[in-house]
This record gives C-alpha cells, sequence and structure tokens, in this order.
C-alpha cells in the first residue's frame, strides 16, 4: 500500500527540498544517498547520534526539537497522560515515538495518545518503529517547519486514520485544531484545548500551556 502517487523525476535539490515541503537543506541526510534511506536507518541514527529523523519517500528529514517546544511537548504529554493513564483509555507517547504510518512513511509526532483499540492486541509494541497510527497527534511547531511541509503531514495523518490533530505555534501562543486537512479552528491563549469525540471530558486551557515559558 502506498499512501502518494509515485514522486516525478527529480532533478536538482531545490525538487527534492520542494517536494518534502520547501524545507530548509540542512535538515536533509546525505548518507545514506536520499531516496535510498530504510528504517533502518530511522533506528541507527538515532542510537548513534541521538538525532530524531523522519522517513519521507526514502529520505531522513531530521525533526526540529529546541528547548522551548519540548517543553510545551512535555506539558501537553502530562496533561494527556494524567487524564489518559487512570482511565485506562490507551497510551500517550512523547517527541522520540516513531510511528510506521505508512511502508516507508515514518512520523514521529511531538505527542500522540493511542487508544488501547489501536495498540496490536491491546499491548504496546516491542519493535522500535511499529504499525500504530494515533487516535490524536500533535505537533508543535520549530523555526524551521513551512506551511508546506505541516500541510504534507496533515494529509498523511488524516489519510494514516487520524482522528485529530492539534497544531501548537509558541510564536503566536496559539492552537490549531484540526478534524480533517481543510477544516480546523484556531484556538487563542485565553482559550483551551479539549478531547472532543476522542478523549471526552479532557480539557487543557493554552495558558496553562504557554505559562511554561514564562518562568
Amino acid at each position: 500500500m502506498t499512501l502518494l502517487a509515485a514522486p516525478p523525476d527529480i532533478l536538482t535539490l531545490a525538487d527534492l527540498l520542494d517536494r518534502l515541503g520547501g524545507i530548509s537543506a540542512d535538515r536533509v541526510r546525505y548518507h545514506p544517498l536520499p531516496g535510498t534511506a530504510t528504517e533502518a536507518d530511522v533506528v541507527d541514527i538515532e542510537r548513534r547520534e541521538n538525532r530524531l529523523c523522519e522517513l519521507v519517500d526514502g529520505v531522513l528529514v531530521e525533526k526540529p526539537m529546541g528547548l522551548r517546544e519540548s517543553l510545551v511537548a512535555a506539558t501537553v504529554s502530562r496533561a494527556l497522560g494524567n487524564f489518559v493513564v487512570p482511565r485506562k483509555l490507551g497510551i500517550v507517547t512523547g517527541a522520540d515515538g516513531m510511528m510506521r504510518l505508512f511502508p516507508g512513511l515514518v512520523r514521529i509526532p511531538d505527542v500522540a495518545f493511542v487508544s488501547s483499540s489501536r495498540l496490536p492486541g491491546g499491548h504496546v509494541p516491542t519493535e522500535p518503529i511499529p504499525d500504530i497510527v494515533p487516535d490524536l497527534a500533535v505537533e508543535v511547531l520549530s523555526q524551521s517547519n513551512t506551511r508546506a511541509e505541516m500541510d504534507r503531514k496533515l494529509r498523511e495523518y488524516f489519510k494514516a486514520g487520524v482522528r485529530v490533530v492539534w497544531i501548537i505555534d509558541l510564536v503566536a501562543r496559539s492552537a490549531v485544531v484540526y478534524s480533517n486537512p481543510t477544516q480546523s479552528v484556531t484556538l487563542n491563549g485565553m482559550e483551551r484545548l479539549d478531547g472532543g469525540d476522542v478523549l471526552p471530558g479532557f480539557a487543557l486551557p493554552l495558558a496553562d500551556v504557554f505559562a511554561q515559558l514564562d518562568i
């Protein structure tokens, strides 16, 4: 099964970067050569260099994560975990939780909720890159993320079966909640994220999230 149609011939580095969402060249690994990378390379680089890379079209793309982004992601993860774990609803993963959305496509949401029904046999997989599609994926924007990159991720997430995506913007201090790639609601810093149909009863004020940046 493939996610997207076969890519057109890529003649230049610019073509490749454009296909990946207009990202900067310093996020694209040259070894292994773009177009030849595999899941084994994703795991190997993480183990050898402690660097997280997503696998897209046979290309290793480094995932940016600074201290501020990590702090916000941890705050969201902690709030979700405090809600999910006592209720035995599933698992909450962090910024190094690799997931195979489709063969050849490995994404690493900054935070994700996976319901128990989506865990194979109801158990947490032992392999480093399992076949798991989260119910909720959270992305915290970094400076090097582009709009085209995030649009591509949204299309992939929802095609794989993700139900809701939260994209959190530290600069605007806002969050965009997507129910599909083209339908979204923007929340300002005085509003709150809620679990909707995915996690009924969950609520997290964005003021509490962004307050971590002002300590």
